[in-house]
C-alpha cells in the first residue's frame, strides 16, 4: 500500500515543523533577517512586551529583548525550544526572552502585549499556518484581554503572479520540478507578462483562508509559456512619518506547468488557481490551469 501526502502525521511535513538544520538558511539570509531587525526595532516600543508566535530559533524574540522588557516565545517542536533557549543564554538580553513550548494557535500570553511577532510564512501563504494561527490568537487574545489588539508585525502580505518561460534543464536532463528562485532577474527565467496581485491580506483584519484567481493575463513578450511564478512581498512595518514600508520580498516559487504553450506578445492567456491558505504545494500545482484564450478573428471583405 503506498503512503500519500494525507496519510503522513504533519509534523513529518516541512513547513510545519522545520528541523534545526534547515533554520540555517533562514539566519543566513539577509534579504530576511534585515528587514526583520529593523521593522522590529522601529515598532517595539522601549520597556514593551512582545510576543511571537513560531518562534524557532529565537532570533525575532532575540531582535524584540534589544528594547522590550519582556517577550515571550512560542514554539512547538521540542528540539527548537531547546536549542533557543541554549541561543539565548549566549545573546545579549537574551534573559528578557521567555521561550515557551506550546501549539500557537492556543497560546495567549498572560498580560496583555504591544507587539505579535509571527513568521510562519511561505511563498503564497501556502504550507506554513500563518493565517490560521494569527486568526486564532486574536480571538483567543480577545477573549481573555479585551477588544484591543496590539500590532501585528508582519502587518500585510501581498500575493501575485507571473507567467514565465523557465529552463528546466540541468546538465542535459529536463527535468520541471517546482523550484525557488531571488526575486529580479534570472538567469533561467523569462518574464512573459506583468506581476497580477490576487490577495492582499492585513493581518490585523479579518484574514482570508480561501486564496486563488480567475481571469486573464496578456503576454508581454514572446516565448514558451512553462511555468508560473508565485510572489509574495510582506510588509513588515509602515513608517508612516517617512512614508515607506520595510518590506521582505520572499523568493519567488516557479511552477512548471504540464503543457507548455507558444505565446506571442499580445495573447491573452487564461489563469486560474483556487486554494486553502496553509496546503501544500502539491495541492495549488494540482489546481492551477493556464490556457490560450480563444479570440474570434474578423472575416475579411472579399475584394
Amino acid at each position: 500500500m503506498s503512503l500519500t501526502l494525507a496519510d503522513l502525521p504533519e509534523e513529518h511535513l516541512l513547513g510545519q515543523f522545520i528541523p534545526l538544520h534547515y533554520h540555517f538558511n533562514m539566519l543566513q539570509d539577509a534579504s530576511r533577517m534585515e528587514p526583520f531587525r529593523e521593522a522590529i526595532d522601529r515598532m517595539v516600543p522601549v520597556g514593551g512586551k512582545v510576543l511571537e508566535l513560531g518562534g524557532g530559533t529565537g532570533v525575532l524574540s532575540y531582535f524584540a529583548a534589544q528594547r522590550a522588557a519582556k517577550v515571550w516565545c512560542v514554539e512547538r517542536n521540542p528540539a527548537l525550544v531547546q536549542a533557543a533557549r541554549q541561543f539565548l543564554k549566549h545573546n545579549r538580553q537574551g534573559d528578557r526572552v521567555e521561550v515557551i513550548q506550546a501549539d500557537a494557535l492556543d497560546y495567549v500570553p498572560p498580560e496583555p502585549v504591544d507587539v505579535v511577532i509571527c513568521e510562519m510564512l511561505h511563498v503564497g501563504l501556502i504550507r506554513e499556518k500563518q493565517t490560521q494561527v494569527l486568526q486564532a490568537f486574536k480571538d483567543n487574545y480577545r477573549r481573555v484581554h479585551g477588544p484591543r489588539l496590539p500590532v501585528f508585525l508582519p502587518d500585510a502580505s501581498l500575493l501575485g503572479f507571473q507567467l514565465l518561460q523557465h529552463d528546466f534543464c540541468f546538465s542535459g536532463y529536463t527535468a520541471p520540478v517546482p523550484s525557488f528562485q531571488p526575486p529580479g532577474p534570472q538567469v533561467r527565467s523569462q518574464v512573459l507578462s506583468e506581476p497580477q496581485a490576487y490577495s492582499t491580506i492585513y493581518y490585523r483584519h479579518e484574514i482570508p483562508t480561501e486564496l486563488g484567481w480567475d481571469g486573464q493575463v496578456e503576454c508581454q513578450s514572446a516565448g514558451t509559456l512553462n511555468a508560473v511564478g508565485f510572489l509574495t512581498n510582506n510588509f513588515l512595518a509602515f513608517l508612516l512619518q517617512e512614508q515607506r514600508a520595510v518590506q521582505w520580498m520572499m523568493n519567488q516559487l516557479v511552477l512548471p506547468l504540464p503543457e507548455p504553450l507558444k505565446v506571442r506578445a499580445g495573447d491573452l492567456v487564461s489563469v486560474s488557481f483556487h486554494y486553502q491558505a496553509g496546503c501544500t504545494l502539491e495541492a495549488l500545482q494540482q489546481g492551477l490551469h493556464v490556457d490560450r484564450v480563444a479570440v474570434s478573428l474578423p472575416l475579411r471583405r472579399a475584394a
